[in-house]
């Protein structure tokens, strides 16, 4: 199979027909083999129902049904795990992405790239509720993970499946997916797509997603970073209390000595003892942390590097026991 396209879907039932239609026009001109693949993530209105009945139709439309809603992170993972083209391309439901736009992809990979990620530079959403929290999340997440790109929140991108078959998704972590290609060593690039104003139902986020996805990028910073040496930050964390404990002890004593403040009359010697006792757990839990990472290691064989391609070499020198 070349290509998979990977469609989401929760309470989308009037969306689900021109959506499949026009999805159909475009590969159809591809000249490529490829499937549709539908996960429905416990919808409660006829969704379900439009997408079984594209099913009989075509074979090559596949449908993944959720016992309950779990989210749009579970529903790609699914769309992942039983997809089999080469380059997986996943859009949402809502008509909102132009499917016209896929081929642009194809053609941007066939540059050399891995990933190539969708731009909605003139999105057709409300200004202050989506677009402003969304361009101001963008620009964090880039500065972070050093990753530049303009539309992480944009469903429509493609991707090869080496670069991603490893990836496990949780919580919101699908908006970070370039970000885990580029640990992969994945070439990322981006560009604009075609952004249409939504025609039925209503959007699924809030600007309560906002704090999600701060919550998540926290995670993403530690796991790109710090995951093979939690002591680096555990430890950096536990050193500065411990040298402010130092510091405020030190404070206590000349204001003792000096201006004859009792210790009783000022909180330093507390903060004093609480910094001390925060920067050694501090230190403990990194030590703890760097058992776990080399637990997770050893005992699954787990190597600390990707090798993108090898020459002239039959076999590993040394296997991992």
């Amino acid at each position: 199979m070349d290509i998979s396209i990977i469609i989401p879907i929760y309470n989308e039932e009037q969306n689900i027909r021109p959506l499949t239609e026009s999805v159909l026009e475009v590969l159809s001109t591809l000249g490529k083999s490829y499937e549709i693949i539908f996960v429905d993530d416990g919808s409660t209105d006829g969704s379900l129902r439009e997408m079984n009945e594209a099913a009989d139709k075509i074979p090559l439309i596949k449908v993944v049904s959720f016992k309950r809603n779990f989210g749009q992170t579970a529903a790609m993972a699914a769309g992942f795990d039983y997809s089999s083209g080469e380059i997986i391309i996943p859009m949402d439901g809502d008509l909102q992405n132009d499917p016209h736009d896929i081929p642009r992809l194809l053609a941007k990979m066939e540059e050399g790239y891995d990933v190539v990620s969708g731009w909605r530079r003139h999105r057709k959403d409300h200004t202050l509720v989506r677009n402003f929290p969304s361009h101001v999340a963008n620009k964090i997440i880039s500065i972070i993970s050093r990753v530049p790109l303009h539309d992480y929140g944009c469903t429509l991108k493609a991707y090869r499946r080496d670069v991603i078959e490893d990836v496990r998704l949780y919580g919101e972590m699908h908006r970070f997916i370039p970000i885990y290609a580029v640990w992969h060593g994945a070439r990322v690039t981006e560009i604009e797509v075609t952004h249409h104003p939504r025609k039925f139902g209503k959007s699924k986020y809030g600007i309560e997603r906002t704090m999600k996805v701060i919550l998540d990028l926290i995670v993403i910073k530690f796991l790109g970073q710090y995951v093979q040496k939690p002591i680096h930050i555990f430890g950096f964390l536990g050193i500065l209390s411990i040298i402010g404990g130092f510091l405020a002890g030190i404070w206590a004593l000349l204001l003792k000595m000096i201006y004859g403040i009792s210790f009783i009359k000022t909180p330093l010697p507390q903060l004093c003892v609480l910094l001390f006792v925060l920067g050694f757990n501090a230190i403990l839990m990194g030590l703890l942390a760097e058992i776990c990472i080399r637990i997770y290691y050893e005992t699954g064989n787990k190597r600390t590097y990707l090798v993108r391609e090898n020459r002239n070499v039959q076999s590993e020198s040394r296997k991992l026991k």
